[in-house]
């Protein structure tokens, strides 16, 4: 069958400031130093959300240490001064590159604001299954009793929407969108909380930053899982067939992981020929879908072997099956938009 491809307008929730460090900054490769040469106005919390939200830890890394493009020591003289930085951003000369982990995109006003934003103002839209937003603030931080920063990776088990947040993982009626839950991580020293998945003894969540999936059962988080195999995991699913979950890495190597709740052992499911992976999906059959940002495509993994079927507009984010049309959803972050593919049978 052949795909077919609708676009639509995906309305990113994010937090706008611009974060810095105090003091002087490293610079360039050649050995100089650039100097914060005018007033910080942002706030560091947001400005690193913002860095998240916007996937800019593609190139720069999770704390802009690492990745091909670090910030540390090699500091450019754009980051300066809020006034250079915000410049840089506006006048990209790829306004819109194919791959942004090969170009850096430009970021208009109305993605990147010049003014400080207020937090809790992450918001998750309604959309119908032909690619119509049907309603553009659904579940909205500050709004109905709503508590929502940086909305990410979500799930659905019988009436309850569960969203990963910021710092939090948070529940909702799938109906009315109003607050039912909030699991409490402030014992844990968290890197980047990032999708959600149900188990049968609870639901678990990722979090890229610390290599950990932790455990929501009872109204108390546990530490599920903690491993450096598991290279940051990104996206992960249930696959209730196997009374597994299916993890999938957004660094290190490109082994897809199994694990079984309460084991303190990982298996393989898969090994791709691609990396920085992020959405993955159960399909018909047994097989596994996951979505690519390393080579921009959506892989379907039958045993251990992947094979690319989809090459996207860009970088995707995570990912999300209507088995009832065959067809995914595929948000990208950077683009402002969500992509709609026939899936082949």
């Amino acid at each position: 069958m052949t795909n077919k491809l609708l676009v639509l307008m995906f309305v990113a929730a994010v937090g706008l400031a611009l974060g810095s460090a105090q003091g002087t900054a490293q610079g360039s490769a050649q050995g100089t130093t650039t100097a914060l040469t005018s007033p910080v106005t942002g706030n560091a919390v947001t400005g690193k959300k913002l860095y998240y939200d916007h996937a800019c830890y593609s190139c720069h890394g999770f704390n802009g240490e690492t990745g091909a493009r670090a910030f540390v020591p090699n500091w450019p003289a754009n980051l300066a001064t809020e006034r250079s930085f915000t410049a840089f951003l506006r006048g990209r000369a790829n306004v819109a590159p194919v791959q942004p982990s090969t170009s850096m995109p430009n970021y208009p006003v109305e993605s990147v604001s010049d003014a400080q934003a207020k937090d809790n103002n992450g918001f998750i839209s309604r959309m119908s299954p032909d690619g119509a937003i049907s309603q553009r603030e659904f579940i909205a931080g500050g709004k109905k009793g709503v508590t929502l920063h940086s909305p990410r990776g979500m799930y659905i088990v019988g009436d309850t929407l569960w969203v990963a947040d910021e710092d939090a993982v948070r529940g909702f009626n799938r109906s009315t969108g109003a607050p039912l839950f909030t699991a409490d991580f402030s014992t844990y020293k968290l890197g980047f909380l990032n999708d959600v998945a149900a188990g049968t003894d609870g639901e678990y969540v990722t979090d890229t930053g610390t290599n950990t999936i932790y455990r929501i059962a009872g109204g108390h988080v546990t530490v599920g899982i903690k491993d450096t195999a598991l290279n940051g995991p990104n996206g992960i699913t249930w696959d209730a067939a196997n009374g597994r979950f299916i993890v999938v890495p957004y660094g290190g190597d490109s082994v897809i992981r199994a694990w079984t709740p309460g084991s303190t052992t990982l298996g393989i499911a898969g090994i791709g020929a691609s990396d920085k992976y992020d959405g993955v999906e159960i399909l018909p059959g047994g097989r596994t879908l996951v979505s690519s940002q390393g080579d921009s495509s959506l892989h379907v993994f039958s045993g251990l072997t992947g094979t690319a079927i989809i090459k996207t507009g860009g970088a995707p984010a995570d990912i999300a099956v209507d088995t009832k049309r065959n067809r995914v959803a595929v948000p990208f972050v950077d683009r402002n938009l969500v992509e709609i593919w026939q899936l082949p049978r």
